[in-house]
């Protein structure tokens, strides 16, 4: 998160005004500046705060940074101190000076006569609508001490689950890496130099891979940046492709449906639906606003559209789990613990035992990964093997052949 400076002028009174702004980016630092009532006239990033990847990496504020506030902020709250003393403390603790800088912006804020969820919405790149809607529930109620320790809970969750999700992917993508290492290095380096003793043949006809294969050698060879640049502008237009809707709607559906994956990306996101709704419910927040919070949690497109269609159904009347029921983006077990829940008047336990059964589930599924995703990548790196192994080898056994006939 970067620190932006800026001029302002009030649309109602005219008067400039001039303060800092935490934001990702320039455009989310004008959105901010605008929903404080102010037209924005000039934006410049601050010193030390640096551009680009950079400054992305010197400023990051990690899920650990943010779940260390919310624990030690709990404690000190719960022990009687007042709110503006306990992020005092909270703030001198902490290491990140990113971060440290943003409590102190909410720190400012609390001191004019703010309350804490509105200054902490103020950093929307930081502390997202779940937790602002959290510490708003705590604040209403006087709980906020364990609306805090139920924050905390709900990103350890949530940060133990994306990591196992990502342990998954590491293996595979590293032994894809490698293998496409060997066969840039085969290209680069072994073709050019067979390529001469094909040319000492006389009479040697090359195979069409062997013929395939040189061609895309001595092309990578000759037009090494050229190469570069497609590899980069490829990798460029998908990540940008993939940030658009229709771009998200075919990646979050690939996720939902392709092998070894979508099992496990599934379970994921019903964990991380039903966790995130106990953590909402058990703080006293309204159903239908638990359902649009969940919605922007969960990350994919296609849950977030069936949750959406479900808040119409129970504003109409239905339940919860009448709503989602049949849904395909939901499995079966949600709406029936979601059906025991609302007959029982425990939803928040179900949802609870839930989220436990789907995390469990994520842990299987992981493993189950692992195993399957180990003999499938050593098929594939076989076959890519024997590929480039008959290309180079088929003119040298031609060529014996035509010699002993």
């Amino acid at each position: 998160m970067l620190t932006y400076h800026y001029v302002a002028r009030n649309s109602k009174t005219g008067e400039k005004i001039s303060s800092d702004v935490q934001a990702e980016s320039e455009q989310v630092a004008a959105k901010l500046i605008r929903q404080e009532g102010l037209a924005p006239l000039e934006i410049t990033l601050k010193d030390g705060g640096g551009s680009g990847l950079i400054a992305r990496i010197k400023n990051r504020i990690s899920a650990k940074d943010k779940i260390l506030f919310s624990r030690q902020l709990a404690t000190l709250i719960n022990a009687g101190l007042p709110l503006v003393q306990s992020l005092r403390s909270v703030g001198d603790q902490t290491d990140n000076k990113a971060f440290k800088n943003v409590i102190n912006h909410v720190i400012s804020d609390v001191e004019a006569g703010t309350t804490l969820s509105i200054a902490l919405s103020r950093h929307p790149s930081v502390f997202d609508q779940i937790y602002i809607s959290l510490i708003a529930a705590g604040e209403t109620s006087g709980t906020l001490d364990k609306s805090l320790e139920r924050l905390a809970l709900q990103q350890e969750k949530d940060a133990e689950l994306l990591s196992k999700v990502r342990g998954a992917m590491i293996y595979p993508l590293i032994v894809i890496l490698v293998m496409f290492a060997v066969i840039g290095f085969m290209i680069v380096q072994v073709l050019p130099q067979v390529k001469v003793l094909y040319e000492g043949m006389q009479g040697a006809e090359l195979p069409l891979i062997t013929k395939v294969l040189l061609a895309i050698s001595d092309f990578t060879i000759k037009f090494w940046w050229l190469v570069i640049a497609m590899l980069a502008f490829a990798a460029f237009g998908m990540s940008r492709w993939a940030r658009t809707l229709g771009g998200k709607q075919i990646v979050d559906q690939l996720k939902m449906k392709i092998w070894p994956v979508g099992p496990l990306f599934m379970k994921m996101y019903m964990a991380r639906f039903a966790r995130t709704a106990t953590t909402l419910v058990a703080s006293g927040v309204p159903l239908i606003q638990v359902l649009e919070i969940t919605a922007r949690s969960i990350n994919n497109v296609h849950i977030e559209k069936s949750i959406h269609n479900a808040i119409e159904k129970v504003k109409g009347g239905k339940s919860l789990s009448e709503s989602i029921t049949n849904d395909p983006h939901f499995l079966s077990l949600v709406p029936d613990m979601l059906k025991i829940g609302e007959q029982s008047g425990a939803i928040e336990q179900m949802l609870s035992k839930t989220a436990d059964y789907y995390e469990k589930e994520v842990d299987t599924q992981v493993k189950t990964i692992s195993t399957i995703i180990e003999p499938v990548l050593m098929v594939i790196l076989g076959v890519v093997a024997f590929i480039i192994v008959a290309a180079v080898l088929l003119p040298i056994y031609g060529l014996a052949g035509k010699s002993v006939v």
